[in-house]
This record gives structure tokens, C-alpha cells and sequence, in this order.
């Protein structure tokens, strides 16, 4: 007889005698694990299987309202100046507005059909009033034509008027409110008198405007 037909049939032989014995081992052990043996095994068993699964995926474009205009000024005032007028951009005359000329505006405000946007107008330091009897903010606006007085408010929503931002008040701001899909124009003015003192160094002055975008006023 051949001999590789002869050691192919061990083989074959042996195998099965394994896989017999395996299959009683296999018999017994589930007899002794019970039911609730049974029920741990099928459930470990089905982690192993795939699931179905399901995803959703939300792209987030950031929408920036307020764009900043001119940002620097330089402003000539005398002494004992009473009640007199400087503008932001500009100095004694308002500026004409060219809507496509960033130097020509303090900040513009450009809204959609989903959120309407307040704007927080104040100093970022007040105001001396050792040199200062009088610091007065103001807010004038456009869409594209002659400039006009905004509405300023005490608060982002609602809240009553205000006729300006006090700048010798420490913390004192002033809210204007735009509505929606619209673009405005707006310039800063002072009014100040300049009466208290008699020095002529330089004076920083900077104004902050924060964007507060609201589902409604």
C-alpha cells in the first residue's frame, strides 16, 4: 500500500477523533452552564456582530456682523472749547459716506433673514474729568446716504432710550439695534467741552463696539 495514502488516512482518522472529542467537551460544558449560561454566551456572541448605524453631519459657518471701518482719528481741540463737536472717523466735519471706503465710517453692521444685531457703544477708558466738563457720545447712521441720528438703547433688547454714552460714567454704554437683512452705516460723534484745564498733552481716546447677535428685539 502507499505509504503518503497510508499517512494521509492517519491524518484524517486523527482529526475526526478530535473533532468528536471536541464536540462531547463542547456538550458538557453547555449542560453545566444551565440556561442562563446559555443566554450569556448567545449575548457575548452577538456583540461580535455588526449593528446597524445611522449619522448625521452639520457643517458650522461662523457669520461675522460688525466690520470695523476707520479705525484711527486724530482730533485738534483747544482750551475752554464749550460744547463743540468731533466726529469718528473725521475730526470738525462729519465725512461723506462712500460705502465702498472703509475710511469713511466707524463700523458697518450687516444683518440676514435669521438674526437681527445689537451693538454695545462705549470707552474703553473714561474719560478725565478733571479735564472735561463734558463727554458725550452720539451714534449717526446711513444705509448709503446723508447721515442720521440712531436710536441708541439701555439694553441689547428692549429698554428704554437713551439720548447718549456719558464718558465721564464709568462703565456707561449705549445699545443701537439693526434689523434684519439689512446694512447700515455708522459714525461716532462727541460733544465735549474742553474747559477744566489748560495742558496740551495728548489725550487717548479709544471707542469699543461689541456685536450682539439676538433672535429679536
Amino acid at each position: 500500500m502507499n505509504y503518503h495514502f497510508i499517512k494521509r488516512l492517519f491524518v484524517f482518522v486523527e482529526s475526526n477523533v478530535k473533532c468528536m472529542v471536541n464536540k462531547r467537551k463542547l456538550f458538557k460544558m453547555i449542560c453545566s452552564l444551565g440556561v442562563k449560561g446559555i443566554l450569556c454566551l448567545i449575548c457575548l456572541a452577538a456583540v461580535g456582530f455588526a449593528l446597524v448605524t445611522y449619522t448625521n453631519s452639520v457643517t458650522i459657518s461662523p457669520t461675522i456682523q460688525l466690520s470695523v471701518g476707520q479705525t484711527t482719528a486724530s482730533w485738534t481741540i483747544y482750551v475752554n472749547e464749550v460744547d463743540q463737536t468731533r466726529y469718528m472717523p473725521g475730526d470738525f466735519s462729519q465725512p461723506t459716506l462712500n460705502t465702498a471706503d472703509s475710511t469713511t465710517y466707524s463700523f458697518k453692521v450687516t444683518t440676514d433673514a435669521y438674526k437681527v444685531c445689537a451693538v454695545k457703544v462705549e470707552l474703553t477708558t473714561t474719560m478725565d474729568p478733571d479735564l472735561f466738563s463734558k463727554f458725550q457720545i452720539t451714534v449717526l447712521s446711513s444705509t448709503g446716504g446723508a447721515w442720521g441720528t440712531e436710536t441708541l438703547y439701555s439694553a441689547p433688547t428692549g429698554g428704554t432710550t437713551k439720548d447718549y454714552v456719558d464718558g465721564l460714567t464709568p462703565v456707561d454704554a449705549a445699545y443701537i439695534h439693526q434689523g434684519l437683512s439689512t446694512v447700515n452705516y455708522y459714525l461716532i460723534q462727541v460733544t465735549y467741552s474742553y474747559d477744566l484745564a489748560s495742558q496740551n498733552t495728548q489725550i487717548p481716546i479709544t471707542f469699543q463696539y461689541t456685536p450682539l447677535p439676538q433672535d429679536g428685539f
